[in-house]
């Protein structure tokens, strides 16, 4: 995958962003934004239809994990990395829109609420329709119902057409290691991304807004969230996940 981070990542906030880019075949990363550490995995338009979403195995059980993820592989493919992707009830259940492979496997919600998720505006992060990739508010995408072949709501939303979300607080005491995608203004690309320590949402919607350059992203977690993801040496484990995205590519 090519892996082009570097000319898209520049001084944010008076300070030198610094990255590493190692030789990655699945487009991983680790970066340093405003003096926090963070792994970003970088999905291009021709790797769109490689994209995958899971949540239950063939029998309807939760998957719940990356090593049962690896066991619906098929002969020949790989899981070049794979993260959460959005909150859950305590079945493993999506909190809101799932959509996996074009059939709707859960339904949107649009009302607020006080939790993450309902802390409006909350979004949906879609794939494979009339662009590649798109990060849309919830509510709007229940009024224009885009075609989408993988989707997945979560909330809040981080950058909402350039802005960060109206409740984030500078100075926020509220820390968590955190992750959630964002996508290019022309939507040919999405970036996954996880901190390594703690951060608030403040410094997480900068990572986005101002190092990525990204106008819309949305978040898919804090706490819970893990990576797996080789080619940085992370294979995180932890509680048990709900909706779970990855990338999938053949071994040849």
């Amino acid at each position: 995958m090519r892996f082009d981070l570097q000319r898209r990542l520049g001084v944010a906030v008076g300070m030198l962003l610094a990255m590493t880019v190692p030789a990655a075949a699945d487009g991983c990363g680790r970066i340093t934004h405003d003096g926090q550490g963070y792994v970003i995995c970088e999905v291009d338009a021709a790797q769109e239809p490689a994209l995958r979403l899971w949540q239950d195995d063939a029998s309807g059980q939760p998957l719940r994990n990356f090593n049962n993820i690896q066991k619906m592989l098929g002969q020949g493919e790989n899981l070049n990395f794979a993260m959460n992707a959005g909150m859950y009830h305590a079945d493993y259940k999506p909190v809101g829109l799932l959509i996996v492979d074009g059939q709707e496997l859960s339904p949107i919600v649009t009302g607020g609420s006080n939790d993450n998720f309902g802390m409006l505006p909350n979004g949906v992060f879609c794939t494979g329709g009339a662009r590649p990739f798109q990060v849309v508010e919830s509510r709007a995408f229940a009024n224009a119902r885009p075609d989408c072949r993988l989707a997945t709501q979560s909330g809040p939303m981080l950058v909402i057409d350039g802005d960060l979300h109206p409740r984030f607080l500078v100075d926020s005491d509220s820390r968590y290691v955190r992750n959630g995608v964002g996508v290019s203004p022309d939507g040919q690309k999405a970036w996954f991304a996880i901190s390594d320590r703690p951060v608030t949402f403040h410094e997480f919607g900068r990572l986005f807004r101002d190092g990525l350059k990204v106008r819309d992203a949305l978040y898919f977690d804090g706490s819970v969230s893990r990576l797996y993801a080789p080619s940085v040496n992370r294979a995180d484990f932890g509680r048990s996940l709900g909706p779970m995205i990855g990338l999938v590519e053949s071994a040849g």
